[in-house]
């Protein structure tokens, strides 16, 4: 998987790509399938060759956003970096694919505002799914209390309004949530395959 690597200046667009950048920012609780699907969109976007970044919650947590608390404004802080990125490689040609909880609305509406060519996806998933699925045992460890704000156990998430996708991934493939949305990325003709 591509995973964001600053730079100080951006590299220039392969001839390859044809396509504006613009990014698709998926949002939804811990193991709706945000990740599984963006890798499935990176094997597609690299099949063709289109330059394309994937900025995971975890990665970016780690390199971008190392030291910053779970708290609602560290939280969204490290969502505000997100969307400053995927602002930067949009606008140079670059499709961005964020992957990450982002559980508050207002500030996912403040990145929205920032980006001219943004796709939203709404990886909606019953809570106790994703519990079913936590292999990591976050979940569990939250309920126990040894994890103190984790969205959908002792902090909230706020679903999308009006996202340009939703995936319902408990009924869902991978492949079938990643189709959906490129039917939505090319009906808005963002891309022409």
């Amino acid at each position: 998987m591509n995973a964001i690597a600053l730079m100080p200046q951006m590299m220039p667009q392969s001839k390859s790509c044809q396509y504006q950048g613009f990014t698709i920012w998926f949002t939804g609780l811990s193991g709706a399938g945000k990740s599984t699907i963006s890798a499935v969109l990176h094997d597609e976007l690299k099949r063709r060759d289109i330059k394309h970044e994937i900025l995971d919650g975890d990665v970016v947590r780690t390199n971008l956003s190392k030291g910053l608390s779970f708290s609602k404004e560290d939280r969204d802080t490290n969502i505000r970096r997100i969307g400053f990125v995927c602002n930067l490689l949009s606008r140079n040609g670059i499709i961005a694919i964020a992957a990450a909880i982002s559980p508050y609305r207002e500030v996912r509406e403040q990145v929205r505002d920032q980006i001219d060519h943004f796709v939203e996806v709404f990886v909606k998933c019953p809570l106790e799914v994703c519990e079913e699925r936590d292999v990591k045992g976050l979940y569990k460890k939250a309920r126990n209390g040894e994890i103190s704000h984790f969205t959908g156990i002792s902090d909230p998430y706020e679903p999308p309004m009006d996202p340009e996708v939703v995936c319902e991934t408990q009924n869902e493939t991978p492949r079938e949530s990643a189709d959906k949305i490129l039917a939505k990325l090319r009906e808005l003709g963002y891309i022409e395959w």
